[in-house]
């Protein structure tokens, strides 16, 4: 895509959202999600006619054929609102899904699971985190898929599986090869319709007070004799986790370009009240020395921010996810600190108004504390990036 019309999209895009979408938000967090469904839907079909539905796709899939970095740019645009990404059909973690069935998919399931997603009919989840395991470390679980005939039955339970509440389909990490040497070839990637016998969601884990519906959820889920054929495995058996490890690449500069949509606006709602707070006549908020230091550190470090990401983006674009490996996690652990400190700032600004639901604040301070979690905590992304600089100086450090 040429700068230009990289331009005039995003410039679409943020008038869209402001105008169009930022009006929905006080329903959106005040109603439950199926009431407004029927004006999403409505909104879904104006971004297809503009011309911007599923940026990331290409266009044989329906997309915009934008390439990741471009496509970061957009997620930062998208991020301005709680709804963005989901209006224009590349909300997560369906967007990553998507990226590895274009990847790994075969024919049928392209045919059956991929294009109905980037038609946006239905909805999908990712199911990979248990209970009883620690989430940092992808490679130790217990659910397993045995083969029995032509199929797999799963047996397993997992946890925070997002989005799973009236999704279609879920991408399940199991062990199908137990005895593989390496514990990183021992788990597959398998598609598992959530209609099956034996798919049991068990609940939305509630989040800070929120259980949340729809694609804005955390699921348990069981999967106790669940037989799915083993045409639904999704690339090769054992290479669940080299799989998720390519997804998750592309996945954290979703994100982070998301976060700094984020902080982009809880920045400008910060400004914006500290020059109409007074604090007394003709004292207006932003008057005090210590609101101007909050939205300088801001401005500066989510400028550091996107300038870190769109590295990162462009190193994955042309040299794949392996070699920008310390690119990733650097933005994982820097940019996920960076929303926290300036959605912090924005909330400590408005005082005990930005603790309310009147505003979009409170919603990103609950849901947005888990960037610290998700995809790898800080601690394992910044042990990742020391390691790499400590063993170029000799010393090899295993976690």
């Amino acid at each position: 895509m040429t700068n230009e019309t990289l331009t005039t999209a995003i410039d679409k895009i943020r008038v869209f959202i402001r105008e169009e979408v930022v009006p929905l938000e006080a329903d959106f967090l005040h109603r439950p999600f199926g009431e407004l469904l029927p004006r999403l839907r409505e909104k879904r079909n104006q971004v297809k006619a503009m011309g911007l539905w599923s940026p990331h796709l290409p266009k044989e899939l329906g997309g915009q054929g934008f390439f990741l970095p471009d496509f970061a740019r957009i997620s930062e645009a998208l991020g301005y609102s709680p709804l963005g990404h989901y209006l224009f059909n590349c909300q997560a973690p369906d967007v990553g899904n998507m990226e590895i069935l274009m990847a790994f998919g075969t024919p049928e399931q392209k045919e059956t699971w991929l294009l109905p997603l980037a038609r946006g009919d239905v909805r999908s989840c990712f199911s990979m985190t248990e209970p009883e395991f620690a989430g940092s470390n992808p490679a130790w679980m217990e659910t397993q898929a045995r083969k029995d005939g032509g199929d797999y039955v799963i047996d397993g339970n997992k946890w925070f599986t997002s989005a799973a509440d009236g999704a279609a389909f879920a991408i399940v990490m199991a062990i199908t090869n137990p005895d593989a040497e390496s514990p990183y070839a021992r788990a597959s990637q398998i598609i598992v319709p959530t209609n099956t016998p034996g798919f049991h969601r068990v609940r939305n884990t509630s989040i800070m007070g929120e259980a949340g519906e729809d694609y804005v959820s955390h699921s348990e889920i069981v999967y106790k004799n669940c037989r799915v054929p083993q045409k639904n495995l999704l690339g090769q058996e054992g290479k669940g986790f080299e799989i998720a490890q390519l997804r998750l690449g592309p996945g954290r500069i979703h994100h982070c370009m998301r976060w700094i949509g984020i902080c982009e606006r809880a920045f400008e709602m910060m400004c914006q009240y500290a020059v109409t707070r007074l604090l007394a006549p003709g004292k207006p908020l932003g008057s005090r020395q210590i609101v101007q230091e909050w939205i300088a550190d801001s401005r500066a470090e989510i400028n550091a921010s996107r300038l870190l990401v769109l590295q990162a983006a462009e190193k994955i674009e042309h040299e794949g996810s392996r070699a920008a490996r310390e690119e990733i996690s650097i933005i994982k652990f820097y940019v996920a600190n960076v929303l926290q400190k300036v959605l912090d700032r924005a909330i400590q600004t408005h005082g005990a108004l930005g603790l309310t639901d009147n505003l979009v604040l409170s919603h990103w301070y609950r849901h947005e504390r888990a960037a610290r979690i998700y995809d790898g905590p800080d601690e394992v992304h910044k042990s990742v990036v020391a390691r790499i600089h400590l063993k170029k100086h000799g010393l090899s450090v295993s976690i």
